[in-house]
Order: structure tokens, then C-alpha cells, then sequence
């Protein structure tokens, strides 16, 4: 993408936003919604041949660049591949779990053997120390075929939604389930920790 495009996914974004919650406006957020998904993904998920973030993002990107962080800033050591990571589990779980009341791709395509991670949680208070275990021991290019599963099953969700339904509440049984499964870690205070991410 280059910066005209960028500029465009930002104000269709804005777009988004405003209409996702009008039950009349349904059909038209599920349609821009579906267009903005597709440009944070590799172009192979879809299949559109449109260059992608994730595309430029990931263009002549060397092993140790996706491993380490790529600036020293304190207090922050995540990876570009924990980044990746995350949202795609952040994803797995809302869409498949909260918004759909059915199992995680992770779990349905036996991704922790495929990625080779001793993770399932969404790596959410994560020490330095497991940032850097995850990060150094995962199979990059499982992690890039998890995502692109993610996704599509991500637009098969979101494509059969009814009007109204991202107005309702989750349902804690779904919530519960997420934590049943260790999908997610709790923090000091007992709460879910699903979207409170390290930077």
C-alpha cells in the first residue's frame, strides 16, 4: 500500500466505525469491513493480488528482523513476530469464540504443534524471557499460513452476520470459554487480560 492508499483505508476505517453498530447500515459495514480486513493481510488470503500491509511489511524482511525487536526502547521487547502473534490469536478468539460461539482455529487445526510454540494464550503479560522464547522458537511460516487461516475464517464469520448483531453483548459462557481453554491469562486482579497488550 502506498500512502494514497493508506490515507483511504484510514478514512474508510472512520467509515467503519460509524456505521458498524446501524442495524439499517448492516450490509454496507459488512462490506467495508470485509475491504479493510483483506489489506492487513497477506494478498494469498484472499487471493486479490492487491499489495498488502502485510505484504510491505514482510517484503526482503530478513529472520533475525521478524525474531528481534527492531528498536531499543525500554520497558518494550516484542518482536514483530509476537506482534503477528498476538493479533492473529486476538483475532482467532473474538471472532470464533465471542462473536461465533464456536472452537479457535488454534485449536481445530492443531496450530501449537504446527507453530512449535509452547504458548496457547494470546501473549498477554508475557515476560521478556517468553517474548524472546516465542519469538526465537516459532515456525514463521506456520505462523504466516495461521494467519491467513484466521482470516479467512475471520471474513466466513463476520460475511454471516445478522443485522444488529455486533450490537449484543457477548455471552459469559463464550468469555468463560476463552478462559477454560487458557486462551487467556488473568491479571493481578482476576480479569481477562484478552486485549491489554505489552507494547
Amino acid at each position: 500500500m502506498d500512502l494514497e492508499q493508506r490515507k483511504h483505508w484510514n478514512e474508510n476505517h472512520q467509515q467503519l466505525t460509524s456505521l458498524i453498530f446501524m442495524v439499517d447500515k448492516h450490509v454496507q459495514a459488512v462490506d467495508l469491513f470485509l475491504t479493510q480486513h483483506a489489506l492487513l493481510y497477506s494478498s494469498q488470503m484472499n487471493g486479490s493480488g492487491v499489495t498488502t500491509l502485510e505484504d510491505h511489511l514482510l517484503n526482503q524482511m530478513t529472520e533475525q528482523a521478524f525474531r528481534t525487536y527492531p528498536v531499543k526502547v525500554p520497558g518494550t521487547k516484542n518482536s514483530i513476530a509476537w506482534h503477528l502473534w498476538h493479533i492473529t490469536r486476538i483475532e482467532d478468539m473474538t471472532m470464533n469464540v465471542l462473536l461465533n460461539g464456536e472452537d479457535q482455529v488454534f485449536e481445530t487445526g492443531n496450530w501449537k504443534e504446527r507453530l512449535q510454540v509452547n504458548y496457547i494464550h494470546s501473549g498477554n503479560g508475557m515476560t521478556e524471557e517468553e517474548v524472546a522464547d516465542l519469538s526465537s522458537n516459532m515456525d514463521l511460516s506456520a505462523l504466516l499460513a495461521y494467519r491467513i487461516e484466521v482470516g479467512r475464517q475471520t471474513r466466513e464469520v463476520v460475511a454471516s452476520t445478522l443485522p444488529g448483531q455486533f450490537n449484543q453483548k457477548v455471552d459469559p459462557i463464550r468469555i468463560r470459554k476463552l478462559k477454560d481453554d487458557g486462551a487467556v491469562k488473568l491479571g493481578k486482579n482476576g480479569c481477562l487480560t484478552i486485549g491489554a497488550a505489552r507494547s
